[in-house]
């Protein structure tokens, strides 16, 4: 360990020797606040925040949720965020929401969205989950039929959606504390909870989940949880073994909550980033049979940290990695070749004071930007705020949109972007690393000189796809052949 230190002293003096005009301080401050472009932004209390097109007019929306204040549907228009979905139902002001993730359950094309609602801190609870589909005007489905009996009346924290079966009909995993897991399928209109056919109801202290590409072609899962393991679900033919303790990334004795899948080393490779709870912070990338900590003595320093954000914000060809803590500075690190991890300095989005419960990402008004929506709450009710890089103009840029072949975002693909600098694999995130889920888009800012060779898709399934018509600053929709 400490010859990789030194090494990465060695390599973090040389970058910032060949390269002075691309560090963090260049810049007077990183972001630019937008909160005042926020309707109705009062104090509230709210913790996850997902990112879907509920009402299917190719327009993102912020789904924001509200602890005994109501969800939102916050989509752009004239410049402005404002609510646009007000249905009762939807809204729910009177339940206590707090984790949410949108996927199409139902194979129609439409993203149907998961809330999980919690008014215990653990074991059972009295307000049920919602799973609501727009049809267009929203309903539990839950609510219909016999689906009662599969409500989970367990205090959860994070959803995260899963298509196991690589068809593009997805499940969702339920992060429970204090109560088995769950894993709900949807079948015609009957909910269905197989997490026991799955051996995946396990009882622990759950917080975080999402699901990707980590060790194999199907889509596995990386549950972290607090006061016990986390769990590494690899996907085999549908079915899910806990390989956590065979890779090292069980960590016992840390108690998980921000996660999120990112190429660390520009290699196509997903990793996996976990912020423990005033615990050291994990940069886990992976090799053959087991993942190597990349995190540096700064990035693991222990903070009070909720949802952890893996994305090029000023698109400079490099990620950022941003850590949303609750009463406590927001941190940020520059991805660096080779896995370096540079500090970046933030004043706007620092928010000493911020009680940060969720955020998420979306270039919500289509400017080749992405935007950054901070959720506060649990403690004290705090507005939203609403972030972007502060940048003249978007440069270079790539946005590839992969679509299932009903239609809909495809969850848990991985986009690999191979330019003359880079091989770069990125998530279409699933959720929900703690309470959220980011845009369904692969975002690529484009370094100086970088030339783009190719781009594919690898699908849920294990299949591959190529890019074959690739055009700078533009959303490329890949959908899959069925």
């Amino acid at each position: 360990m400490l010859f990789r230190s030194n090494l990465l002293v060695f390599f973090g003096l040389f970058i910032l020797t060949a390269f002075p005009l691309a560090v963090s301080g260049a810049r007077a401050d990183f972001f630019k606040n937008n909160s005042h472009l926020i309707d109705d932004n009062g104090p509230r209390l709210s913790y996850g925040v997902a990112v879907a097109d509920l009402n299917g007019n190719n327009t993102p929306e912020f789904v924001v949720t509200g602890f005994g204040y109501p969800n939102l549907a916050l989509e752009i228009s004239d410049g402005r965020l404002s609510n646009r979905l007000s249905n009762s139902l939807f809204s729910d002001a009177q339940r206590k929401t707090i984790g949410v993730a949108a996927c199409d359950v139902d194979g129609d094309g439409m993203e149907e969205v998961y809330f999980l609602n919690t008014d215990a801190y653990s074991g059972e609870k009295v307000l049920a989950d919602r799973l609501l589909d727009f049809d267009p005007e929203p309903y539990d489905l839950f609510e219909q039929g016999d689906n009662w009996v599969s409500l989970n009346l367990t205090a959860g924290r994070s959803v995260a959606c899963v298509d196991r079966k690589g068809d593009g009909q997805y499940g969702i995993y339920v992060s429970n504390y204090g109560g088995p897991s769950r894993f709900y399928e949807v079948d015609g209109t009957e909910v269905e909870d197989i997490s026991i056919r799955l051996g995946i109801d396990r009882t622990t202290g759950g917080r975080a989940v999402v699901s990707g590409h980590i060790l194999g072609p199907r889509n596995d899962i990386l549950a972290a949880n607090e006061q016990g393991a986390n769990f590494l679900y690899q996907n085999i033919d549908g079915r899910f073994l806990d390989r956590a303790v065979e890779y090292g990334v069980d960590d016992t004795m840390q108690n998980g909550r921000g996660t999120a899948l990112a190429d660390i080393l520009y290699d196509g490779r997903l990793g996996i980033i976990i912020g423990n709870w005033n615990g050291y912070h994990r940069v886990y990338v992976p090799l053959r049979d087991s993942f190597l900590d990349y995190a540096t003595d700064e990035f693991r320093e222990p903070s009070k940290v909720r949802t952890v954000i893996s994305a090029d914000f000023d698109n400079d060809g490099y990620d950022e990695i941003f850590f949303n803590n609750i009463g406590q500075p927001n941190r940020m690190f520059r991805v660096r070749e080779g896995g370096l991890l540079e500090p970046v300095l933030l004043s706007a989005a620092l928010e000493a004071n911020g009680l940060g419960t969720g955020a998420a990402v979306a270039d919500i008004d289509n400017d080749g930007v992405l935007d950054l929506l901070v959720a506060h709450g649990e403690r004290a009710p705090q507005p939203l705020s609403l972030f972007r890089a502060d940048i003249d103009s978007p440069g270079r840029y790539l946005r590839i949109a992969p679509l299932t072949e009903h239609g809909a975002p495809a969850r848990g693909a991985t986009v690999i972007l191979e330019t003359n600098m880079r091989v770069h694999a990125k998530t279409i995130d699933a959720g929900s690393g703690y309470l959220c889920q980011m845009e369904p888009v692969a975002h690529y800012g484009l370094r100086t000189g970088e030339v783009i060779k190719s781009v594919s898709v690898r699908w849920t399934d294990g299949s591959k796809n190529e890019v074959t018509v690739i055009t700078e600053n533009t959303v490329h929709t890949i959908r899959k052949e069925g």
